[in-house]
Parts: C-alpha cells; sequence; structure tokens
C-alpha cells in the first residue's frame, strides 16, 4: 500500500494542536450564548417599557378626555344658571321671560363659539352636500338652482370640526 492510504497515527503533538482550536471554539460558543442571553434580556425590558409607555398613554388619554368634559360641563352652569333664574322669574312677568330665553340662547350659541363650534348663517349661500341636508326643494322665481331659501335646522362648526350639517329647503329650476 502506498503512503497515501495508510491511515494517521495520532501522535501526541496532533492531539495538542486540535486542543487549542476545541477549547477557543468552546470559549467563543460560551460568549456567544452569553451575548444572546444579554440581547435576550434587552427584548424582554424594551416589551416591558413599550407596555408601560402603552399603559401611561391610555391613562394620560383618559385623563385628558375627563378634563376636556369637565372644562366644557363648566362653559354650560352660566347658562342653567340663566335659565334656573328666567324660571323663577317666569311666574312673576311672563312676558320678561322671552327677552330672557333671549338672552340665554345668545349665551349658549356664545359657549358653543368659543369651544368651537360656531353656528353658521347658510341662508342665502349655495347648497353644499359636505355641509348642507336638503330636506326639500322649492321652485322660486329670482332665485339662482341651489341657492339655500330657508335652513330648518342651523349647522354648527366647519369643516372636519361640524358637529352637525345644516337642514336646507334648497330651490330648483323651474
Amino acid at each position: 500500500m502506498s503512503e497515501a492510504s495508510e491511515p494517521e497515527e495520532v501522535t501526541q503533538e496532533t492531539a495538542e494542536e486540535a486542543t487549542p482550536d476545541v477549547a477557543g471554539l468552546q470559549a467563543r460558543a460560551a460568549g456567544l450564548q452569553q451575548r444572546v442571553a444579554e440581547l435576550e434580556d434587552r427584548w424582554r425590558r424594551a416589551l416591558a417599557d413599550l407596555d408601560n409607555l402603552r399603559k401611561r398613554v391610555s391613562r394620560d388619554a383618559d385623563r385628558v378626555r375627563v378634563e376636556e368634559r369637565a372644562r366644557a360641563a363648566v362653559e354650560w352652569l352660566p347658562v342653567l344658571d340663566n335659565l334656573e333664574r328666567a324660571l323663577e322669574h317666569a311666574e312673576s312677568d311672563p312676558a320678561s321671560i322671552v327677552e330672557g330665553l333671549r338672552a340665554i340662547r345668545d349665551q349658549a350659541l356664545d359657549v358653543l363659539a368659543r369651544l368651537g363650534f360656531p353656528r353658521r348663517d347658510d341662508a342665502g349661500t349655495e347648497f353644499d352636500p359636505a355641509r348642507h341636508e336638503a330636506v326639500a326643494t322649492l321652485a322660486q322665481e329670482g332665485v339662482p338652482d341651489g341657492t339655500i331659501l330657508h335652513v330648518v335646522r342651523p349647522a354648527y362648526g366647519d369643516g372636519e370640526q361640524q358637529l352637525r350639517p345644516a337642514l336646507v329647503v334648497v330651490a330648483k329650476g323651474e
């Protein structure tokens, strides 16, 4: 047989050469396992931080919602006080109740405007389906087609801040 086909004899030298290589690989594997453990720990902490952030944002949003509702309610308290005063005086002078109710209505309109929802006066403007809801049409001479003739129920707010559309009667061509 030739030399190439003979099995190599394991000597002390070849065993010593292989040992540092195995030891190095084991050390590297141990280092990688430690790095994986560190990364898993950081990942778990990040998940916990995210969960805590979600809970905090939810609590803050709830708190802001409650504060805004309270702020809106405070705006309406003077209107309610004036309604009660008007009802107290209604028996003594029934005619004054109309004047008092007009003043209270004006005060309520002012509250809505301060909250960002002013009343719109749409009579005489052109019908816009995004801002108006037609409840009837009327033939009217001398008025352009699509003009709002009468507001049945006014709108409050504008654009994306619209609380409700106006209910209107619209002119139509003959």
